[in-house]
């Protein structure tokens, strides 16, 4: 699914309820007071009523007849989707949620991207191979600033989801990202992470070599890091470089080079 374009006052709207009903204030099955919430926040009804199309189709609520609109169990919510993943941090940043959240798509993540790069190694083409190496030039360039270099991370993490050459594969890049910019705004805090692009060189190098078994351990050395250099920023100082450690670093997202996450 496309991600939600968040412009206007439809989209403060859309984002405003969607983070109140992920942190709880509009609880589980809570039938909604659109004369009140249309009044507090300023909207007309009708826009009210557009912006909570865009949770419904997210499976976050549902209108019927004589009990009007109310929230949905979380269990038929969309937790895969982008802009669910992207609410649910921007709602919890710092919190024991945001930490278990981190865990659980670290665990995700590591499920997908071990296997995603020994189809890629087994399947990539020349314009594949292109795209991974024009990523990680720009993750290892200092002039850009962090921005630039986690926008390098994802683009080198993309390109590895499209070289498996599978369509569901690809879009799960979609949720690989929130967690990737998530944790990006973590770890920017430190300078001592350690560098990435040994790392992904690694992993590009197996591709390359059409060697999946060496991409696989490569691509898990590279979720490793990333704990560790969330341990750092923590101050967990576990290091264990398990893929879902006791501190609730996940094995997802990234280190900082020169300052700026990347993994």
């Amino acid at each position: 699914m496309t991600p939600y374009a968040r412009r206007g006052v439809h989209g403060q709207t859309v984002e405003t309820l969607a983070r109140r009903v992920l942190s709880g204030e509009i609880p589980e099955g809570a039938t909604l007071d659109l004369v009140s919430l249309q009044g507090e926040l300023d909207v007309s009804l009708t826009a009210l009523r557009e912006s909570l199309k865009v949770l419904a189709a997210k499976g976050m609520v549902d209108a019927r007849q004589k009990r009007g609109t109310f929230v949905r169990p979380r269990s038929d919510w969309n937790l895969l989707d982008a802009d669910v993943l992207r609410w649910q941090f921007a709602g919890s940043a710092g919190t024991g949620t945001d930490l278990a959240l981190l865990r659980n798509l670290g665990e995700v993540r590591g499920i997908i991207e071990p296997a995603a790069v020994r189809l890629a190694a087994e399947r990539r083409t020349d314009a594949d191979l292109d795209a991974l190496e024009a990523a990680l030039t720009a993750m290892g360039e200092d002039e850009g600033g962090a921005a630039h270099a986690v926008e390098a991370d994802l683009a080198f993490h993309r390109a590895l989801l499209a070289a498996t050459h599978n369509e569901l594969l690809e879009r799960m890049e979609m949720v690989i990202e929130s967690g990737l910019a998530h944790r990006d705004e973590i770890v920017h805090s430190t300078l001592h992470g350690e560098d990435p692009v040994p790392s992904h060189r690694a992993v590009l190098d197996a591709v390359r070599d059409q060697d999946p078994e060496t991409a696989e351990r490569a691509m898990r050395a590279l979720l490793d890091q990333a704990v560790r250099d969330l341990d750092r920023v923590r101050g967990s100082g576990s290091g264990s470089g398990s893929e879902s450690d006791s501190a609730g670093a996940p094995a997802t997202t990234g280190d900082t080079h020169n300052g700026s996450p990347a993994q």
